[in-house]
């Protein structure tokens, strides 16, 4: 090999580089990116153990191909911990909760609804679904005030009852 250590290192990237490069390449899927980041970080590394690449000691290549391997798991290795939660830190569920008893719920009202009168369902979807008050209510469906209570009243019963008869139980 060379004297020098810069021209040590160009000699090991002129003999070197360019089966370290598909070798690279091949190891990280062809990521070219990812590729030139390993190939970088090999090359650093064997420059800084530029004193004990001695090709009596092995091959230079080998131990280049080994150091990329090297680096390629340990990556790997890094970025899958980072992904994973550990069993000690429990998520303690304050993000978004699973809503699927509130889906399943709200289908079963549905269904109910549609047992009812029409008169019934209309009073309690506009009081109870749009949210009006008992006076826009009545003005929406054309009948007096009192006329809402007393149907919301029992729209709200029958509702109940079409309830307990599919089966839900408060």
């Amino acid at each position: 090999m060379a004297e020098s250590p810069v021209a040590l290192m160009r000699q090991l990237h002129d003999e070197h580089a360019a089966a370290l490069w598909g070798y690279c390449l091949r190891l990280t899927g062809h990521d070219r990116a990812r590729a030139e980041d390993v190939v970088q970080e090999t090359l650093l590394r064997a420059w800084r153990r530029m004193p004990d690449l001695d090709e009596s000691q092995g091959s230079v290549r080998a131990w280049l191909f080994t150091v990329a391997r090297n680096i390629v798991i340990d990556d790997w290795r890094t970025k899958r911990s980072q992904s994973e939660v550990s069993v000690a830190d429990v998520p303690d569920g304050a993000g978004e909760a699973d809503r699927t008893d509130q889906v399943l719920l709200s289908w079963v009202v549905a269904d109910a609804l549609t047992r009812l009168s029409p008169d019934h369902r209309a009073v309690l979807v506009e009081c109870y679904y749009r949210g009006l008050p008992v006076a826009e209510a009545a003005d929406r469906l054309g009948v007096p005030v009192g006329t809402v209570k007393s149907r919301a009243h029992y729209a709200l019963r029958a509702l109940r009852l079409a309830l307990e008869e599919m089966g839900v139980v408060a």
